[in-house]
């Protein structure tokens, strides 16, 4: 089974100085939704392409798909 990883957007936020807090204030997204992605849940397409859009990478620079076993779930 595979599910999201955030790691990459945390790379991304250091490399352009920045931080969670500011994804908050200047994209306007939610606690709730960063909670989810720090607890790798899925998020909704339209807030990554907002983090894409806003700090000019790919979606592979915020998001990768790890493979999880189903007791890991």
């Amino acid at each position: 089974m595979l599910k999201p990883s955030y790691k990459p957007l945390d790379i991304t936020l250091i490399k352009r100085d920045k931080n969670k807090t500011y994804l908050r204030n200047k994209l306007g997204i939610s606690s709730s939704t960063l909670a989810n992605m720090s607890n790798g849940k899925f998020v909704a397409m339209s807030v990554l392409a907002k983090i894409c859009e806003d700090l000019q990478c790919r979606i592979e620079e915020v998001v990768e798909f790890i493979e999880v076993d189903n007791e890991e779930e």
